[in-house]
């Protein structure tokens, strides 16, 4: 019976090392033979193939070098010339890479910043005009030159290279997606420059050096703006990426109709997909700025009157270098006015106060070239607005500390809950006719020769309505607050009273076991002692760093979030109920303030191509 013949990879045959002295051969990097003199590669180690190609090729080397000290001499030199070579074609090849990452690292930069592709030329020419001064005294000053020049940054490879990065980054993304057990979504409909719907969508998960939050794609709607057509890009998105959507705990929206209608929203119809209980929240900061917009019709032209004033100053390139240079004369605290146009409420607040501060020599200015509006020497108006500048800065405050980096959605509830005390604060302060909240208005009352002049009541009723107005507003937040509580304080937390149905994953039985066993061991419970008190002293910090304007210093402070996610996730597996429960909450979005906030970017990046 005959043997199977075997197969050349099945040998395991081995490079001899006196074959480069017999035969002038060497092992390349793959353990095969190559020659040393033509630099052919042999696909295998067989003695007879190897000696059949030396005898054939080179049989002028054979003897013209005989076997001894001269074919031992020859070969050597001839090794000598390969890794010479060796060497040039490593460097050459480290140069190129190194101006490749440097392409690389430049074009993220520009990308980051929303610059065109174009620029990625004039950055080049900067550094090359820069580095003859920077690097005169260096040895190698014309070979840093030479990389530089070598570096390709045109805008086809600026173009090129985004999109590696791109598809690099998306690839990354759907892997820690599909790792992260679950996560949240947040999508908001917007319109371009160019008046064309689409929907921003973000993503946020766990992963193991911390939470994530991540654009996920914006996509186009063509035809009608409703939520089945939402829901047809949304889950086309999850699918074309191999993204299971059964991972998704919470949806939060605009809170439009086409988002949250009972029957053809796009949280309804998405949730079909999804073989579980959902949390969808209504975005904490468009709830807030609906309850700003409480104010009475005699308040708005207030506000109406300041923006028509400030845009007429500043519409006339004459106008407003005439005013600027009224306010450098007389050494105002402003050189200028903020352009302001019909915007949200609470975005009104630096342009009312800059006003304010400013209304002397704006009525000084007006009266020389318009002196049309006689609001502003009047009494009841002059009251209103007033009150205006005050509330408006509370409002501002509140929603500064909404879009702070890093919060977590049972921290930002605290705030909308700590405003609506403030609220009745305010409503009492009114009522007393004390003022010590409203200190622009208490400023006005003191100039007055009638104290009793200022409407406290008008402004009382306001302020009511606006707290009525909280007080029914936030409700999926306000109903699930227990539940996203335990994020910060487990051990207070009856588990019978949390919600677990969106929790993909979570055993009921075993969480209660762990938080119980949590509980008792003083080694483990204490973090969530320190957690509170860490995030007090990052409050504290912000709040100081705030005082002395070191903005860069608060950017470089940890994040609530990662305070939170660094304690939770100290944590050994033997409690990996809760953390992927804690894990879970931590994902949730409170708002849609990054969406809104990329496309903002992406408008501003659009009318700069314009």
């Amino acid at each position: 019976m005959s043997t199977k013949k075997r197969r050349i990879e099945q040998e395991n045959r081995r490079f001899k090392s006196e074959w480069t002295e017999t035969y002038a051969f060497v092992e390349n990097e793959e353990g095969l033979p190559m020659c040393l003199i033509c630099h052919e590669r042999l696909s295998n180690n067989k003695k007879s193939n190897i000696e059949r190609h030396f005898l054939n090729k080179h049989n002028i080397f054979d003897k013209a070098y005989p076997v001894g000290d001269e074919r031992k001499e020859a070969v050597e030199e001839l090794q000598c010339k390969i890794n010479i070579i060796k060497c040039l074609e490593n460097k050459s090849k480290k140069a190129s890479r190194d101006t490749t990452v440097a392409s690389f690292v430049a074009t993220q930069e520009l990308v980051k910043r929303g610059k065109p592709f174009t620029d990625g030329e004039y950055l080049k020419d900067c550094f090359i005009k820069m580095s003859e001064y920077l690097f005169c005294d260096f040895e190698n000053r014309s070979q840093i030159i030479t990389k530089i020049k070598d570096m390709p940054l045109s805008a086809k490879v600026v173009r090129d290279r985004t999109i590696r990065m791109a598809e690099d980054i998306t690839i990354q993304q759907v892997i820690d997606l599909n790792s992260a057990p679950l996560f949240s979504i947040a999508c908001d409909q917007l319109c371009d420059v160019d008046d064309n719907a689409q929907i921003v969508l973000i993503c946020r998960y766990i992963t193991p050096q911390g939470p994530r939050e991540e654009l996920l794609d914006i996509l186009p709607l063509t035809g009608q703006i409703c939520g089945e057509y939402i829901e047809s890009a949304i889950i086309t998105c999850f699918e074309s990426r191999g993204i299971d959507i059964n991972k998704i705990i919470s949806i939060v929206t605009d809170g439009s109709p086409n988002m949250k209608d009972t029957q053809t929203g796009f949280v309804s119809l998405f949730k079909r997909h999804i073989f579980h209980d959902v949390f969808s929240f209504h975005c904490i900061i468009h709830q807030e700025i609906l309850c700003a917009q409480t104010f009475p019709m005699e308040i708005t032209v207030v506000m109406d009157l300041v923006v028509e004033i400030v845009n007429k100053i500043m519409a006339k390139q004459l106008h407003h270098q005439q005013f600027s240079e009224l306010l450098n004369e007389i050494n105002c605290e402003y050189s200028d006015l903020l352009l302001h146009n019909r915007i949200r409420w609470i975005y009104s607040s630096a342009v009312l106060k800059q006003f304010a501060t400013c209304l002397g020599e704006i009525k000084l200015f007006l009266s020389q070239k318009d002196p049309q509006y006689a609001q502003l020497e009047d009494t009841l108006w002059l009251q209103k607005f007033y009150f205006m500048v005050d509330m408006t800065s509370h409002l501002n405050t509140l929603n500064k500390k909404l879009q702070e980096k890093g919060n977590t959605v049972v921290l930002l509830l605290e705030e909308v809950i700590s405003f609506d005390r403030k609220l009745y604060l305010f409503q009492t302060d009114l009522e007393k006719g004390k003022l010590l909240h409203f200190p622009m208005l208490k400023e006005y009352q003191q100039e007055q020769a009638d104290n009793n002049s200022i409407n406290l009541i008008f402004f009382k009723e306001i302020v009511v309505n606006m707290r009525s107005e909280f007080n029914g507003r936030f409700e999926e937040f306000r109903k699930n607050k227990l539940t996203i509580s335990f994020l910060l304080r487990p051990l207070e937390i009856n588990p019978d009273e949390l919600f677990f149905s969106p929790f993909v994953g979570i055993d009921e039985a075993a969480f209660q076991l762990e938080l119980e066993d949590l509980r008792y061991k003083d080694l483990w419970n204490s973090k969530f002692k320190y957690l509170i008190a860490d995030l007090e002293e990052l409050e504290r910090q912000k709040s100081t760093l705030a005082l002395q304007q070191n903005w860069s210093e608060i950017e470089e402070l940890k994040t609530q979030d990662q305070i939170v996610f660094e304690t939770w996730n100290c944590l050994p597996d033997t409690y990996i109920q809760l953390k992927s429960y804690a894990f879970g909450l931590l994902s949730i979005f409170g708002s849609t303030y990054y969406c809104e906030k990329f496309f903002s970017n992406m408008n501003c990046i659009k009318k700069e191509l314009q």
